[in-house]
């Protein structure tokens, strides 16, 4: 069984979106996905909105801290935007290989609800593309 943690700032938007892809493209694969922030801020209701307008439920996903999983072995650790990349504390598995990229935030995006919508589709679709590819490349199952 591999382990994957995807890690972000406060785990609510971007890895949570990424945490509900994965699931979705290893399709109960041997691989346990978990996500996790160096704080926790909730699911963000559009990350949740967006998702299920592509077919995915994250709305029960829950907000975790990443000391929650200190004692896991991950076989991947991947953080999604440089803040968390920057700080993130020490995870002690002994051979994980660490990937990073930075995603859109589109949390961040003030405007009209045309203009988040689009942010938040934006950003969904680079999430979905990134992890696409990772599992595609990335695990041999």
């Amino acid at each position: 069984m591999k382990n994957i943690l995807v890690l972000c700032t406060g785990n609510s938007c971007r890895s949570q979106m990424a945490h509900g892809y994965l699931n979705h493209f290893l399709d109960n694969r041997k691989v346990k996905v978990y996500s996790a922030g160096i704080e926790t801020h909730g699911i963000n209701p559009g990350a949740a909105a967006i998702m299920k307008e592509d077919g995915i439920n994250i709305f029960k996903h829950t907000s975790n801290h990443v000391d929650e999983y200190k004692d896991i072995d991950f076989d991947y650790i991947i953080t999604v935007c440089d803040h968390a990349n920057e700080n993130c504390p020490y995870i002690p598995s002994k051979n994980a290989e660490r990937l990073h990229h930075n995603f859109f935030d589109p949390s961040k995006v003030n405007g009209t609800e045309k203009e988040k919508h689009t942010a938040f589709v934006k950003a969904r679709n680079e999430i979905k593309n990134y992890f696409k590819e990772f599992v595609t490349n990335y695990l041999e199952l």
